[in-house]
């Protein structure tokens, strides 16, 4: 499927959940509610919301804890009072074997929104659909998949495999020991510490990628690629906007770098072995690290630098390539 479309699906998904969120004035009201289950072996936690902050932690106590906080607002007093009331009392939360869902009677909740705080095990599956809010998710095991249509996403500390995605709002992940995905139509795409490959696209927004541990994937429409720490394949992709990779080339490696407006500048440390193609339409080609040059135009540059190797490819229509040192 293409990238682009993922927001749009994004947004058909979450159609209902966005009706049952808008905005309306009247009285606010809070009541909290607790919900405890004790549960052995992997869990998976499947939460639905249409409007509310959702924080997910893992902990070691073998234990699932749900507290929410409920609001409700755009009622005339007595019918906030009762929304708020009736919610607390029979809160959409159940465990089912080894699934606890929260939020399937989502229709109920109309004019209510739910602040939920879930403590998990560790080992737990994550899958959260929020309409109007922010996911959290800390410490688990995983897999984690999270999708929300207006709100930030943060993750961190998380074993298995990353999904994100957002319509509207940033997306934050750090510490994963496996595969990452990130899509935002509007908001900045920010990871560090991964092990495995990496995919990061906005439409709107700065990406930045820091210590990926395999491959990499990014692409941008409107704002900047920044991408620290590259040791496997890259690929880079800005329709407007700065590129900027550092990084050393791996033995079969390989760097494709596209800009269609916009500078390009690749760090390497000393020592680094690749071969080298550059181009853009308008705009300089420079290099302050030795190059053996193997042909050399106003517009292009083909070289290789130390023995060669990997292979850097960088291609630019309106902008500069410079080829810089690192330590």
């Amino acid at each position: 499927m293409p990238r682009l479309s993922r927001v749009a699906l994004l947004l058909a998904l979450l159609g209902p959940f966005l009706v049952l969120s808008g905005c309306s004035s009247g009285p606010s009201i809070t009541k909290d509610f607790d919900r405890d289950f004790t549960v052995s072996g992997p869990v998976r936690l499947e939460i639905s919301n249409a409007s509310g902050d959702v924080q997910i932690t893992g902990s070691a106590d073998g234990k699932v804890h749900v507290h929410g906080t409920v609001r409700s607002a755009g009622l005339h007093f007595g019918d906030a009072q009762k929304a708020v009331n009736d919610a607390a009392a029979h809160p959409p939360v159940e465990l089912r074997a080894d699934t606890v869902r929260i939020g399937r009677d989502v229709a109920r909740l109309h004019n209510v929104s739910v602040l939920y705080t879930i403590e998990v095990p560790r080992d737990t599956e994550v899958t959260a659909s929020v309409a109007s809010g922010s996911p959290t998710v800390s410490n688990v095991i995983g897999p984690v998949k999270l999708d929300t249509a207006s709100g930030s996403i943060h993750v961190d500390k998380v074993q298995k495999s990353v999904q994100a995605n957002t319509a509207s709002g940033s997306i934050e992940i750090s510490n994963i020991e496996d595969d990452v995905r990130a899509t935002t139509a509007s908001g900045n795409v920010t990871i560090a510490n991964t092990r495995g490959d990496v995919r990061a696209t906005t439409l709107s927004g700065k990406i930045s990628i820091e210590n990926p541990g395999g491959r990499v994937e990014a692409s941008n429409a409107s704002g900047s690629i920044d991408i620290k720490g590259a040791a496997n394949d890259v690929k880079a992709q800005v329709a407007s906007g700065r590129i900027s990779v550092a990084g050393n080339p791996s033995a079969n490696g390989y760097w494709d770098i596209q800009s269609a407006s916009g500078n390009v500048e690749i760090s390497v440390p000393s020592g680094s072995d690749f071969h080298l193609s550059a181009s853009n339409s308008s705009g300089e080609i420079s290099a302050d690290i030795p190059v053996v040059i193997e042909e050399q135009g106003k517009h292009t540059l083909r070289a290789h630098v130390g023995d060669g190797g990997g292979r850097v490819e960088i291609h630019t229509v309106s902008g500069k390539i410079h080829f810089r040192g690192s330590k």
